[in-house]
């Protein structure tokens, strides 16, 4: 009756998951060695860099002007309020002057944009786009060199007020990496405990090199494509653990028990069916998680698209290893009924009557 509830045969493609899965693991482990982490600015140190505007500011044109500038190595977000902004820059140097630098170019920027924005006005548009297009390279041009002639307003100074400079070594950033690292082992360690003690020694087994597979694929996706991993990625691998895990126990307690109670079907056809009948829970759960992480990917700004994105491949890649990666391993290290089988308790079968 029960193997007619299996409509997906997982297990049928378990070896060619495998494979997939070895492939991705290896080439994870050798760019992670090869090239490494593109580590932010919170592990390989740098200059912060705090400034307020008068009104709201455009972050795309802070970026544009750091890189023409010199400054490659960059993060610029809002802090608190669309008028604040905090600014990174890699400067494992310790150049003092850096704050300065980067306060005068953005301060700079600042009267050029009043400048462009009041010739504008004379010429009775509101945006550059508006001009016809052989008018707009003649009044960029006006605007340029009557700003280089200093013909701004002198009022116009003190646009920008720098609230704080601060710069944070590398060895901080080191300590930083090193503490983030013993807590992930630590945790993927009391999961081992936990999983081995509430379930079976297999189970465990399967449950960490599921954790393990997804947090080094997603450290190799970063690696391969050279996404900053800074603290905020850190944080999303240690909930991806949290995720991951979530979804193999609900998959390996089903498992667990159809063993003890299916005693017709052969361990393949088992965990077939426990996968089937979590499905539907499996689904919905990564669905109306990745709704929300999409939405942080999109709307949450530069400072935490590393962190949604990191956590979007972790549900991705935790839903494929809590069917794949667990039940592989169960089945290769040969789960049997036996080894989950109740232990009956010593004197059950007697009532105690003389």
């Amino acid at each position: 009756k029960n193997i007619m509830n299996i409509k997906f045969r997982f297990m049928k493609f378990r070896r060619i998951a495998g494979i997939v899965s070895i492939c991705l693991f290896v080439v994870s482990i050798i760019s992670l060695g090869v090239r490494g982490l593109s580590l932010g600015l919170d592990f390989s140190g740098g200059t912060l860099i705090e400034v307020s505007y008068e009104s709201p500011v455009d972050l795309e044109d802070i970026r544009s002007s750091l890189e023409e500038n010199g400054y490659p190595d960059f993060q610029v977000v809002n802090f608190g309020t669309n008028l604040d902004v905090l600014i990174k820059v890699s400067d494992q140097g310790g150049n003092s002057s850096i704050g300065e630098n980067i306060f005068s170019i953005l301060n700079e920027q600042q009267k050029y944009q009043i400048f462009f924005n009041k010739a504008l006005e004379e010429l009775g548009v509101d945006s550059l786009s508006e001009l016809e297009d052989d008018k707009k390279q003649e009044f960029l041009d006006y605007v340029d060199k009557s700003y280089n002639a200093n013909e701004m307003d002198e009022n116009a100074s003190d646009l920008l007020e720098l609230k704080r400079v601060e710069f944070v070594g590398s060895q901080i950033g080191d300590e930083f990496l090193e503490q983030g690292t013993k807590g992930a082992l630590t945790a993927l360690f009391m999961i081992l405990m936990y999983v081995a003690f509430r379930f079976q020694y297999k189970f465990a087994i399967g449950a960490v090199a599921a954790l393990g597979h997804d947090v080094l694929i997603i450290l190799g996706l970063f690696s391969i494509f050279g996404w900053d991993f800074d603290l905020t990625v850190l944080a999303a691998l240690l909930a991806v653990i949290g995720y991951s895990l979530n979804d193999t126990i609900v998959v390996s307690d089903r498992i667990r028990e159809n063993f003890r109670t299916e005693r017709i079907l052969e361990p393949i056809d088992m965990i077939d069916l426990s996968l089937n009948q979590t499905l539907g829970r499996t689904i919905v759960t990564s669905f109306t998680t990745l709704l929300v992480l999409f939405a942080l990917f999109i709307f949450g700004g530069e400072l935490l698209r590393g962190f949604s994105l990191a956590l979007i491949l972790g549900v991705l890649i935790g839903t494929y290893s809590s069917i794949y990666i667990v039940a592989n391993m169960l089945l290769s290290l040969g789960l049997t009924q036996e080894d989950l089988a109740v232990p009956e308790v010593e004197g059950a079968d007697f009532d105690g009557m003389p």
